[in-house]
């Protein structure tokens, strides 16, 4: 008994000197560091496992392989912005928003295009439906990227269609991210290989338990057919997306259809993920015409929403996607109206919020009424308790799980995208947005968040206080482990 004693002695000082140097020889955030040492302390031994797994850096080698990938395609869409519409849309509100465009553009990785068309869904239903149509008609190429793509009913036959394609000599690429699509295994995807398709897990998801780090996933949703049409948004590929799973009940997503030079953009991000994620035996997607095609004049002349698409990830050392956004959303003067399924800010975004706020915009955050994680939730709640009270509008959307990702500022601009309100995806997750400069997508994002209100409950000062304190106890725990969350 002495002995086991002494040794529990030594393991909680061993403990202890570990996780003070753990946390603190890494530089990181003071919420994030506080976090990680709240588990290391309480959890000795248990702690240090959860570290190992979720709290270091990306590996070396990961970063290795996404940051030597080079843009191939940027030159192409140059080409294809080259030769602006021949009329400027009365709808295009771009030039009034140089300094968020200027930022975005960093690097000239994210040029502006001006010659797409849009549309948008919120219903899984009519999404699928025109997705599985672009897919049915695909002649060159279909290249296909999700978070989650689940071994289900809708996934199975997304999966068909594109063994179909490839047998008719369509190229098909496949990237997933392992620990997001559960049950989809290679072995599964092994129909689609030897139909002359592609399949790859993302990079950080391909033996991520041999390198100690489960915790950065590829966020994106992008499908690109023929170089020329693409789909970005919050849906995922599994039945749960349709409505499906009683859990969840109805599944209040957005997603966007582009068809224009956009769309080059997509591709480009995903090649340089595929080309992330391939072995060392298998060759690169190279700078081609069945990829990157020539948009001739009518392709032009589709439309003429102007779009910029922005992606980053944990190979960043800033959080770049989340400053972009801030820089944008101060750009409001009338309403800044936010949906988001996580609601987990950092001090950065509170204080944006907070000041537009007090600059007197309309301020609105639209979160779910229940939850798919838990403490993610509770940490949810305490924050939206925490912004109503400086005067951000929160509503809770009660017509299912809302899982959209949206933002509309004044009549000007919209984004829709994979990026939620949280540290995750501020910091860990590879993520895509598509910024909108366009009045009349502005409109229909708008009418959409408008019309969820009307399904929504919104959260008051008397409502908080009548949160029970056991409920209270759990929102602020939550609350602090958010940033790691």
């Amino acid at each position: 008994m002495i002995f086991l004693k002494y040794l529990w002695h030594i393991i909680i000082i061993t403990n202890t000197i570990l996780a003070f140097y753990i946390v603190f020889h890494r530089k990181r955030s003071v919420s994030t560091t506080w976090a990680w040492l709240i588990i290391l302390l309480v959890l000795p031994v248990i702690g240090m496992t959860l570290y190992a797994f979720f709290g270091r850096g990306i590996s070396q080698e990961n970063l290795f392989a996404i940051n030597k990938q080079r843009h191939i395609g940027l030159k192409n869409v140059q080409k294809s912005i080259s030769t602006p519409p021949k009329k400027i849309s009365h709808s295009d509100t771009s030039n009034k928003a140089d300094v968020a465009i200027h930022f975005f553009n960093k690097d000239d990785e994210a040029p502006l295009t001006k010659n797409n068309q849009v549309k948008l869904y919120t219903d899984g239903q009519e999404m699928f439906d025109d997705l599985i149509i672009d897919i049915k008609k695909a002649k060159e190429t279909i290249n296909v990227e999700f978070y989650t793509f689940y071994n289900d009913e809708i996934g199975n036959k997304i999966l068909d269609l594109l063994v179909q394609k490839a047998k008719q000599g369509v190229k098909v690429h496949l990237l997933y991210d392992a620990w997001g699509s559960m049950g989809a295994t290679m072995n599964w995807f092994k129909v689609l290989t030897e139909a002359g398709g592609k399949v790859l897990p993302f990079v950080t998801s391909r033996n991520a338990i041999t390198r100690y780090r489960i915790n950065y996933h590829l966020h994106r949703k992008i499908v690109v057919v023929d170089g020329k049409i693409s789909w970005t948004g919050g849906f995922n590929v599994g039945d749960q997306y349709l409505g499906k799973k009683k859990k969840f009940g109805y599944w209040r997503d957005t997603h966007v259809r582009i068809e224009g030079s956009a769309s080059l953009l997509l591709q480009e991000r995903f090649v340089m993920d595929w080309n992330a994620s391939i072995g060392k035996k298998d060759l690169p997607i190279t700078y081609n015409n069945l990829f990157f095609p020539d948009l001739d004049e009518s392709d032009i002349e589709r439309g003429d929403a102007a779009v910029q698409i922005v992606s980053d990830g944990p190979d960043n050392s800033t959080a770049y996607l989340r400053n972009g956004m801030v820089r944008l959303m101060m750009l409001a003067r009338k309403r800044l109206w936010i949906q988001t399924p996580y609601l987990i800010p950092d001090d950065a975004v509170i204080a944006a919020l907070q000041i537009i706020v007090q600059s007197g915009v309309d301020v609105r955050i639209m979160i779910p009424c229940k939850p798919d994680h838990p403490f993610i939730y509770r940490a949810t709640q305490w924050y939206a308790n925490e912004l109503t009270g400086i005067g951000v509008k929160v509503y809770i959307y009660n017509n299912g799980f809302l899982h959209a990702k949206t933002t509309v500022i004044d009549d000007l601009y919209s984004t829709v995208g994979s990026m939620n309100q949280d540290y995750r995806s501020y910091d860990l997750n590879f993520e895509a947005n598509a910024i909108f400069y366009d009045r009349n997508f502005n409109k229909k994002v708008a009418e959409s968040f408008e019309k969820d209100m009307e399904q929504s409950t919104l959260l008051t000062e008397e409502m908080i206080a009548k949160q029970g304190r056991w409920l209270r106890t759990l929102q602020s725990f939550s609350r602090l482990l958010s940033p790691i969350l």
